[in-house]
């Protein structure tokens, strides 16, 4: 059954184009990073009035800038990442022992969760803001010829030209980082739901398959704590074979810390919805479908919702939350089981001595 009144109900707000969202969000980027150059060492004897026999003075040059990827919490796509960067070059040595000054870094922001891979091996993981990797290294400054004076040697000519920066061929992959994920098969008002509960504003109509990309939607508290909220697109049966979009939308689930099974109260039998959910998360990642979760039954305002109900809270173990995305019904109870499920998250990863994901 279709869900008209959604985009009824945002019919007085601004218009949100999912194709425009779709053209500027990227989550996988090839980058070919080349560190700077070193500089070369100087040549250079020195020479002043009265001074004949001087000595080599040639200054070493200075060393490349690395090319590094720092994870930024504003960044929400690598659409802005380009597919080439290399780092400043080192400048040449200079007489009078002067060191080449060294290359500037090169610093590419990316989204908080950007894999890092190489050849298919992932190397780096920015899952906390702030956080860098040193993606291609500098090349070392030359030897100027004042490096390889020696008793053997008072007069060296020899100076050596600074190495090349390290070269590499990245895979960038981004997977949504927030506390928890609203699961569930397209239209079942996902993307209601998290206009409801919180600023964002992804796509909504009364068609399947209006959200194409990953939407995060902050839920403020009073006392200023903040849980992130991932809006995954809408799941099919068969997705852990990659069918449809199944890899591309379940990859960003993986971080997750606990999940919002979001089932349509007004289609027959929604408990066969929630148990292909599960079966599609453990099919793709085991233990995925254990993880801390709540079923969320929305459309309960409308008439068929509510016989529904009481036989989804018969046939699921999970505690079940029956909402209406579209008149607000209930909103307050998900909210508290929302924080609870965060205080736990919270709590654990303090006990095990881990940081806590904050936004």
């Amino acid at each position: 059954m279709g869900y008209e009144e959604d985009a009824r109900y945002f019919e007085g707000r601004e218009a949100i184009s999912e194709r425009q969202l779709t053209r500027y969000f990227v989550d996988q980027r090839k980058v070919r990073v080349v560190g700077g150059q070193g500089g070369d060492g100087g040549h250079s004897f020195h020479s002043e009035p009265r001074k004949v026999f001087g000595g080599p003075d040639g200054g070493n040059g200075g060393d490349g800038g690395h090319v590094i990827f720092k994870a930024d919490q504003q960044m929400k796509s690598l659409s802005s990442v380009f597919r080439f960067y290399q780092g400043f070059h080192g400048e040449r040595g200079g007489s009078k022992n002067c060191y080449g000054a060294n290359g500037a870094h090169m610093y590419v922001k990316v989204p908080v969760g950007t894999l890092v891979k190489e050849d298919g091996e992932v190397v780096a993981d920015l899952t906390q803001h702030g956080e860098e990797y040193i993606a291609a290294h500098g090349g070392a400054g030359g030897r100027g010829n004042r490096f390889f004076l020696s008793n053997e040697n008072r007069a060296p000519k020899l100076f050596t030209p600074g190495e090349p920066g390290q070269e590499r061929v990245l895979h960038l992959e981004l997977k949504t980082t927030a506390h928890a994920g609203l699961v569930g098969f397209p239209n079942a008002g996902k993307s209601s739901l998290l206009r409801a509960i919180s600023r964002a504003k992804p796509a909504v109509a009364a068609y399947p398959f209006t959200t194409l990309n990953p939407h995060v939607g902050i839920v403020h508290y009073q006392d200023y704590e903040q849980v992130a909220v991932a809006d995954i697109p809408g799941l099919i049966k068969g997705a852990h074979q990659n069918r449809g979009l199944g890899m591309a939308f379940l990859k960003h689930i993986e971080r997750c810390r606990f999940l919002l099974y979001v089932l349509d109260l007004s289609v027959p039998q929604p408990w066969s919805q929630l148990q292909d959910l599960k079966y599609e998360l453990e099919a793709y990642e085991k233990g995925l479908s254990e993880r801390p979760c709540v079923v969320v039954g929305n459309k309960v305002d409308l008439a068929q919702s509510r016989i529904n109900l009481a036989l989804l809270r018969e046939q699921a173990a999970e505690r079940v939350i029956a909402v209406s995305a579209l008149t607000g019904e209930n909103l307050e109870e998900l909210l508290l089981h929302l924080r609870e499920l965060y205080d736990t998250y919270v709590k654990t990863e303090q006990s095990q001595g881990q940081s806590p994901v904050k936004w």
